[in-house]
């Protein structure tokens, strides 16, 4: 029972005390009685409900007996005006914080909402404002954030790159407060940068992912060619391309032979992990390039196989898609694009 409705505080399932709750909650009117109500756990309502089967045997006065009890009970408990003061400040200062209740209390000017200090960026749509932000140092974005809505700014770093992510989210993690003046130079400055995305038209695309789609469709010396290339001025974007022309996803369409060969090069632990995310299709697709008791047993070890780490299975999906790799280089697998014409 809530202590924020001592009046169906009952000890018994029903009574006088129960008869005496539900009438003092037809009382108080069903708007009070719905808030009381959210206060109490399912054996209170049960009490209250048999209080009412009582109420309606009762006496057409108990309601208002009933509420002259409450009145008189709540007269005995002693509360002192003088100190409700101070009572009704640690009350606020606990639910609220101790900064907003010290405002309240002392009368003390409020700081004006963040809508109003950063104008048009405390509004600004979550993309559109990430692309702004991205362009910030890592304070900055924080302090933007801090003072926006929380669901507003967790929307926004989803835009925002994840490398820039442990810097900001370390930042908003220490800000505690900010002048308004800090903010509303901020806002301003970003404002016209906001702006100017708004009126250009600018929006986020996926280069990088459209880049790697148009070359998965290339032929493999295409691939080459052009990977070599970007590799010259860009080794690690370079490197990344070349680690997503081929995926774990793509050995379903290998043949049968190469799938053979490629299940005598990789360890069975190792392809057990790696099978936790794969697709039905690409289980059937290996297991049936398998022995029946290796089959059998890969099942098995899948079944009783508990949670695993999602950096586990991509580690295991990238040694497997490695080991491809090598063998398609060795000439003992012929991996087929797209776009690859087959006799």
């Amino acid at each position: 029972m809530s202590e924020s409705a001592p009046v169906v505080a009952l000890a018994k399932p029903s009574g006088p005390g129960a008869t005496r709750a539900a009438a003092v909650l037809v009382g108080l009117g069903a708007e009070v009685a719905s808030g009381i109500f959210k206060q109490l756990g399912e054996i209170d309502v049960r009490r209250v409900a048999a209080g009412a089967k009582e109420l309606r045997r009762s006496a057409p006065a108990t309601v208002a007996d009933a509420l002259r009890f409450f009145v008189d009970a709540m007269d005995q408990v002693g509360a002192d005006a003088a100190g409700g003061d101070e009572m009704l400040r640690d009350v606020a200062a606990k639910a609220l914080g101790g900064d907003l209740a010290r405002r309240a209390f002392d009368g003390v000017v409020p700081p004006p909402p963040p809508d109003e200090v950063l104008g048009p960026i405390a509004q600004a749509d979550p993309e559109s404002l990430a692309m702004v932000l991205a362009r910030e140092q890592p304070q900055t974005i924080a302090l933007v954030l801090s003072s926006i809505e929380p669901e507003r700014a967790a929307k926004t770093m989803e835009f925002i790159p994840e490398a820039q992510r442990p810097l900001i989210l370390r930042r908003m993690a220490t800000v505690e407060s900010v002048a308004p003046e800090v903010l509303r130079e901020v806002g301003q400055a970003l404002a016209a940068e906001l702006q100017a995305v708004v009126a250009g038209g600018m929006r986020k695309v996926e280069g990088k992912n459209v880049a790697l789609e148009v070359l998965r469709r290339s032929t493999t010396e295409q691939q080459r060619e052009v990977v070599a290339q970007i590799e010259k001025d860009d080794p690690n974007l370079a490197a990344e391309l070349r680690s997503k022309l081929f995926t774990f996803a793509d050995l379903k369409g290998l043949h049968d032979r190469d799938i053979q060969v490629l299940l005598k090069e990789v360890e069975a632990t190792q392809l057990t992990v790696a099978l936790k995310g794969a697709t039905e299709e690409l289980k059937d697709k290996l297991l049936h390039n398998m022995s029946s008791r290796a089959a059998e047993m890969l099942r098995d070890d899948l079944s009783a196989m508990g949670p695993v780490k999602l950096s586990a299975v991509e580690a295991a999906q990238a040694a497997v898609v490695k080991s491809a790799m090598e063998l398609a280089e060795a000439g003992r697998i012929t991996i087929v694009r797209p776009t690859d014409k087959m006799l």
